[in-house]
């Protein structure tokens, strides 16, 4: 058997490696193994540093939404409990940046999370009944055999029915109209 040498691929790998540790101090940056090293060590950093940014930015967020909701005579976690009865759906960015940038619409969102704290606001339906309530409207008001079978899938997706992917026509139509009754 012949022998084979693999110095091509040997030398484009340790180019890779070389290449990445451009910039480093030393001989982190020419030795072969060093680089190495020192690469692995700075992709596994930057790995966890991407998690870790969410994180901070979350904090972050957190901290401006809290300092603007003491200015205004409430704390964060009130305020996320009342806006999240009042059924405001707002993320904590947006909500930072408001509270950064538009004062007044940010006492407006205190006021809402007040109200909804106090009762005057009557509670929010949850999207999942929300959901549920137009799934059975819809099922309601369609005939299910005029439909096409794509449709029927995406229904019985809709509906939590096991198994439509390699259900029939037939067998689509008789699952969603089990769930009508």
């Amino acid at each position: 058997m012949p022998r084979v040498k693999n110095s091509v691929v040997t030398r484009k790998r340790r180019k890779k490696i070389l290449k990445l540790a451009k910039g480093y101090f030393g001989s982190k940056r020419t030795l072969y193994r060093t680089a190495n090293e020192q690469v692995m060590r700075a992709l596994n950093y930057a790995y966890i540093g991407r998690k870790q940014r969410k994180r901070d930015f979350r904090k972050l967020w957190i901290q401006r939404i809290n300092a603007a909701a003491k200015l205004n005579g409430f704390k964060y976690s009130k305020l996320i409990h009342g806006l999240s009865l009042a059924g405001v759906e707002i993320n904590r960015k947006m909500l930072a940046d408001i509270a950064m940038n538009d004062a007044e619409t940010f006492t407006g969102l205190v006021n809402i999370a007040r109200n909804a704290i106090d009762g005057n606001v009557a509670p929010a339906v949850s999207k999942a009944a929300k959901k549920v309530e137009v799934k059975a409207v819809v099922l309601e008001e369609q005939d299910l055999k005029a439909l096409k079978v794509v449709e029927l899938v995406e229904l019985a997706k809709e509906n939590n029915i096991t198994g439509y992917s390699t259900m029939k026509k037939a067998e689509l139509v008789e699952a969603l109209e089990a769930l009508k009754k």
